[in-house]
């Protein structure tokens, strides 16, 4: 009997997984990996391995495209002794958080390390949202409320 699998095959959630495992900071996927009690057997597929990739932009968001420059990217691909492989990307030079993205994106195929790695992206989603809160206060900080006072003289 064929394993169901969602309309989508699991691609939205994988690609959610796949993004929030590149914006992690290397010291939370480091302390996921080294807290993981069973560690499966990894072997290198590519990588890691460092180039450069062309930002594009559009004016207004949808005008014609443009290179508005380039950036550092780290990739890299892993298999598990299971068969399942997993991609890694960062921007940076980060070689060992690719990696690690990549076989965190690698269990997250693997239903027993379902929790581990959830548990891991609840986390990420965590330290973003407060990242993102305290950019936020920041901001309010420097806010100019411009008002024009009536002189009297009407």
């Amino acid at each position: 009997m064929p394993i169901e699998r969602p309309a989508d095959g699991g691609q939205e959630k994988r690609r959610r997984t796949m993004e929030l495992l590149a914006k992690a900071d290397d010291a939370v996927l480091v302390a996921a990996w080294d807290a993981l009690a069973d560690k499966p057997d990894v072997s290198r597929v590519r990588g890691p391995e460092t180039g450069l990739i062309m930002l594009r932009g559009r004016i207004g968001g949808g005008g014609s495209p443009f290179n508005l420059g380039e950036a550092t990217l780290t990739r890299a691909t892993v298999r598990l002794a299971t068969g399942e492989i997993g991609h890694g990307h960062t921007l940076g030079l980060s070689r060992r958080k690719a990696e690690l993205a990549a076989i965190f994106d690698a269990l997250s195929q693997r239903p027993e390390y379902q929790a581990d790695v959830d548990r891991l992206l609840n986390e990420i989603e965590t330290d973003l949202a407060e990242r993102d809160a305290e950019r936020e206060r920041q901001t309010a900080a420097t806010k100019v409320d411009f008002f024009t006072m009536v002189r009297g003289e009407d």
